[in-house]
C-alpha cells in the first residue's frame, strides 16, 4: 500500500492558514505545484480513516492546562448548515444566534479556562438518532473523561440545559463543585418551610440564599435582573460562595461563547461539505486542533486569532509582490 501523501497536520495547517474557502478541493489546489501534489481525494480520504476519538485533541493541548486549577465550561452550539440535504450529523437545534430552531450540527464542548486562556478540550456531536444519545449523556461523558484524566478544576460550570438533577448528583459524585443557572420553575424550600415551591415565588436578597433543591439538597441561588428585565436565577453547590464570585464565575461561562465564535469565525469548521459522518466528525476535530494553535499564539505572543491569520495573508502577498503574476504589457 502507498504511504499517505497528507497527514493530519497537513490539514489543520491548511484550515489556520486558510482565509474563505475550507475545502478538500481548496487545499489540493494550494499544493498543485509540487512534485507529487496531493489530490484533493487523498484529503477526503484522511477525513475517513483518523481515529473517531479526542485523543489527539487532548495529547496537544495538555501541555498547556492545569487540571489541578482552572474551571471547566460545558456547553453546545449549533453549526449552521442550511442547505445540507443528506449530510450526517445534520438534524434541527436550536440556534442562539437566529434565535429560533435551524437545521445544522449539534457541537458540545468542553472548555478549559483560567486567566485568559480558553483551551478547548474535548467534544461531542448530538445524534441521537443514530447513537441513543442525549445531550445529558454527552455531559456526563466529557466530565467523566476530564476526571480519568486528572482534572480537579475549582468549579464547573454549565447552562440550565444541563441542570438535571441526575447531571448536579453526577457532579457531586466525581467531587467537584458547580455553577449554573436555574430555570423559574424549579422547586425550593427554605430552612424552616417544608413546602417546596419555584424558585422564582421566594424573595432571595442580593448576597444569595441558601436553600433547599428538590430531589438534590442544600445550594446556594442568587437573583439577577438582566438589562432587558428578564430574572435569572445562578444557583452553586459552593454554599460559601459570594456575589463578587458569580460575577467571576459568570465571565468564565461567557468564555465559551467566545470560543465558539472564534471557532466558527477562524477555523472553517461550519464550511465542511462531507456527507460521510467520519470525514465530517474529523473536519470538526481537525477544526478545533486549528483552532488550538491559534489561541495557543495569542497566549504565548499576544496576537489575536484574527492577527494570526493576517499575517499569514500578509506574508503571502509579499511574495506575490515580489513577483507578480498578472501584469498588464504595454502595448505602444
Amino acid at each position: 500500500m502507498n504511504a499517505s501523501k497528507v497527514d493530519e497536520l497537513d490539514y489543520i495547517h491548511f484550515l489556520v492558514a486558510a482565509q474563505r474557502v475550507f475545502t478538500t478541493t481548496e487545499a489540493a489546489r494550494i499544493r498543485a505545484g509540487e512534485l507529487n501534489a496531493p489530490a484533493h481525494d487523498a484529503y477526503t480520504r484522511l477525513l475517513k480513516r483518523i481515529p473517531p476519538d479526542t485523543e489527539a485533541l487532548w495529547q496537544e493541548v495538555a501541555p498547556f492546562v492545569r487540571p489541578d486549577r482552572g474551571v471547566l465550561v460545558v456547553d453546545d452550539t449549533t453549526l449552521d448548515k442550511p442547505h445540507a440535504r443528506k449530510m450526517a450529523w445534520v438534524t434541527r437545534h436550536w440556534s442562539g444566534k437566529h434565535k429560533r430552531v435551524v437545521q445544522g450540527i449539534n457541537l458540545i464542548s468542553l472548555l478549559w479556562t483560567e486567566g485568559q486562556a480558553r483551551l478547548p478540550c474535548d467534544f461531542r456531536l448530538y445524534n441521537r438518532a443514530e447513537d441513543g444519545l442525549t445531550k445529558n449523556d454527552h455531559f456526563r461523558a466529557l466530565l467523566q473523561t476530564a476526571h480519568a484524566r486528572g482534572f480537579q478544576p475549582r468549579l464547573v460550570v454549565f447552562d440550565s440545559w444541563y441542570a438535571s438533577l441526575a447531571n448536579l448528583k453526577y457532579v457531586r459524585q466525581l467531587g467537584w463543585e458547580w455553577f449554573t443557572r436555574l430555570k423559574a420553575n424549579r422547586l425550593v424550600s427554605v430552612e424552616g418551610e417544608r413546602r417546596n415551591r419555584p424558585v422564582s415565588s421566594w424573595p432571595i436578597p442580593a448576597e444569595g440564599c441558601v436553600m433547599h433543591l428538590k430531589g438534590y439538597g442544600w445550594v446556594k441561588v442568587f437573583k439577577t435582573v438582566t438589562p432587558d428585565g428578564r430574572e435569572e436565577y445562578r444557583a452553586t453547590s459552593r454554599l460559601d460562595m459570594t456575589l463578587e464570585e458569580t460575577a467571576a464565575y459568570g465571565r468564565h461561562a461567557w468564555q465559551i461563547e467566545v470560543y465558539h465564535q472564534g471557532l466558527k469565525q477562524f477555523t472553517g469548521i461550519e464550511r465542511g461539505q462531507f456527507r460521510v459522518a467520519e470525514a465530517q466528525r474529523n473536519h470538526i476535530g481537525l477544526a478545533i486542533r486549528a483552532f488550538l494553535r491559534l489561541e495557543v499564539a495569542r497566549l504565548q505572543r499576544g496576537i489575536s486569532w484574527f492577527e494570526a491569520k493576517q499575517a499569514i495573508l500578509r506574508e503571502a502577498i509579499r511574495h506575490y509582490l515580489a513577483s507578480p503574476s498578472l501584469i498588464l504589457h504595454s502595448t505602444a
